[in-house]
């Protein structure tokens, strides 16, 4: 069945449509036509109200649950009303100074992060979400321990004290002299600088052959580096925040649904897979219930923003989970309005 634009729909059948979407968006129960009578004051009586909401039914707007003689809107529905007739409500100003003020927490960036998403987790009264790319650490020290003839292990000490190695493929018969020159080079040269910022440092040093290295120590360096970049580049930060605010009077009726979307926020690189669809164009992403592959068991929809430095790079991916009757017209600007707080503490 084709959906119909919302234009095509009469007045009349617009404005029962409106009156249900926003009924079940607030109460989350389905809606009868007594009571669109009572507060829409369109002046039309129960049984009009009826026969216009068999019609939205039948266009596959509506849905009747065989528990309840209301409606509630479908999935289809949602979106219609979602693209054609949401009025946005921008954030109120005390909404802008709690994000805001998490934002500019003092203390390392993944704690603003964290508390950012927090903060928007309670404002929406959904599940909160960042993605970022992994923090580059400041590096101090660079060393490589030989581990066979073709293998050395590439330790990385970063001045705030961390540690971390990778494994690095060596061309065969290397010197392990040649280890040492390469990690005495890294050491000198990239202290207190990170990770992308060392490598266009080794990159324009071996290019302008001003690096005091064979072509061996050489080679080494550029690939140890390239390895640490790419594995970063791999390994995004995923935050999630307030999953218990998912389960509210509403959804608690329904508890094999919350029960999966709890199961489905563990899994992370699914979750990241997901916002990571939302990097490219500027506009906000909304997926509603089936709409994502991910939540469509639980029927949750995902409202998720890419987060855009000044110079128009995609520097993380901030969003909320909720049900799919959350308060779209409130939490998308929420939304947007979080991505450019946050676009000021990544750029």
């Amino acid at each position: 069945m084709t959906t119909p634009p919302i234009r095509e729909l009469t007045d009349r059948a617009r404005d029962v449509f409106r009156m249900v979407v926003e009924s079940y968006i607030d109460t989350g129960v389905p809606v009868g036509s007594r009571t669109i009578a009572q507060i829409s004051g369109l002046n039309l009586s129960p049984a009009s109200i009826r026969t216009v909401m068999q019609d939205l039914e039948e266009l596959g707007l509506l849905a009747a649950p065989h528990t309840s003689a209301g409606r509630m809107p479908t999935e289809t529905g949602l979106r219609l009303f979602v693209d054609g007739m949401m009025q946005a409500n921008e954030p109120s100003l005390e909404e802008r100074a709690a994000i805001e003020r998490n934002a500019a927490e003092r203390g390392p960036v993944e704690a603003a992060l964290a508390n950012t998403t927090a903060a928007l987790s309670g404002l929406s009264a959904c599940a909160g979400l960042v993605l970022v790319p992994k923090a580059e650490p400041i590096l101090r020290q660079f060393g490589f321990v030989p581990l066979s003839a073709d293998r050395a292990l590439a330790v990385l000490v970063g001045e705030d004290g961390s540690v971390e190695n990778r494994v690095v493929e060596l061309a065969g018969g290397m010197d392990p002299a040649a280890l040492q020159r390469a990690a005495n080079y890294l050491s000198a040269t990239c202290g207190g600088l990170t990770l992308s910022q060392a490598l266009a440092r080794v990159e324009r040093d071996l290019g302008q052959q001003r690096a005091a290295l064979d072509s061996v120590a050489a080679a080494l360096v550029a690939r140890g580096l390239a390895v640490w970049s790419e594995d970063s580049d791999r390994r995004p930060v995923l935050i999630v925040r307030g999953q218990a605010r998912l389960i509210d009077t509403a959804a608690a009726e329904d508890l094999d649904k919350v029960s999966q979307l709890l199961d489905q926020l563990e899994g992370q690189e699914e979750i990241a897979r997901l916002l990571d669809s939302a990097r490219d164009g500027e506009a906000t992403r909304i997926f509603i219930g089936s709409e994502n592959k991910l939540f469509a068991l639980s029927g949750s929809s995902v409202i998720a923003k890419p987060v855009r430095a000044l110079d128009g790079r995609v520097v993380g991916v901030v969003g909320v989970i909720g049900p799919t009757r959350l308060n779209y017209a409130r939490v998308v600007p929420m939304v947007d309005f979080t991505a450019a707080t946050l676009a000021r503490l990544l750029a």
